[in-house]
Formats: structure tokens, sequence, C-alpha cells
């Protein structure tokens, strides 16, 4: 798999971490490693595709713009227990879609390299306008739309 304006493949591992809360040992996993495979491949990771897609660049300039951006690293558990890495992303929707369907879910900070990166994707193809559109239909001030509280008779 090769490096490319819209692929960045990373070797991923993870390790499971045991914490002592009290009298109560408590399992977590996170990252161990995420090396570019244009690095000779770790021992013990998984060859995973970063992917950036066009319709989802408003996800990636808000990440961006946060003071901690953060790449998404989606997990499948297995019967064990044990989680693999799948899937790389940077849109906080992704992973808060895997999170509803109780998919586990890594956050990382960004590294530098892959802002940059992802930086370069948005000026190639363009920034879209992010915005809140209200609804022009509803107009709360003047109690006017669908939902509005309205004394009267009903004919």
């Amino acid at each position: 798999m090769q490096h490319t304006d819209t692929i960045w493949p990373m070797y991923v591992s993870l390790k499971k971490v045991q914490t002592q809360v009290g009298r109560w040992t408590s399992v977590r996993w996170e990252l161990d490693q995420m090396v570019p495979a244009s690095q000779p491949q770790p021992d013990n990771t998984v060859l995973i595709p970063l992917e950036l897609h066009k319709d989802q660049r408003g996800s990636y300039r808000i990440n961006l713009d946060m003071d901690n951006s953060t790449l998404f690293i989606v997990c499948d558990e297995l019967i064990d227990g044990t989680w693999v890495p799948a899937m790389i992303s940077a849109d906080q929707h992704v992973s808060a879609g895997c999170l509803e369907s109780d998919t586990p879910v890594l956050n990382i900070l960004m590294p530098s390299a892959i802002a940059c990166w992802i930086e370069a994707f948005m000026t190639r193809h363009g920034e879209v306008e992010i915005s809140a559109h209200r609804r022009k239909h509803v107009n709360r001030r003047k109690n006017e739309g669908p939902s509005a509280n309205r004394t009267g008779k009903m004919e």
C-alpha cells in the first residue's frame, strides 16, 4: 500500500494495560505504536490506511482547528476481550458513530506531519463552509411555525 494524497498507510499496535483502583483491577487499551508504512514493519502491528474523503472535509477542519487535534483508532473487540485496530480516521463523526454502536475507539493526539498532510488535502480540494442553518419557516420571536403555541378556535 502506497502513501498518496488521500491514503497514508500506518502500522498500528495496541497494548493492554492493567490498573489497580482500590481493590479492583481494571483493563484498558492504549496505543503502543503507530509507524508510517514507509518504515519497516514492527512486530505485532497491523497495517491500516488513514484515508481521507472529500465529503468529510468539514469535520477535518473542525478537528484541525481544535487545540488538540485528534486521530481516532476504531478497533474490533474479539471474543476474549482483545482489541485489534481496524481503522484510523480524523473525522469525529466516524468515531461518534462507532461509539454509539459500542465499537471501541481510541483517541490519540494527531502527529503534526498528519495534520500538515490533511491541510494539504483540504488546500487541493477546497474548504467546505461550516454553518448552522436555522429553519427559515420557524420564527420563535413571533410565535410562528409548525409547532407554534397558538390560542384560538379550532376550525
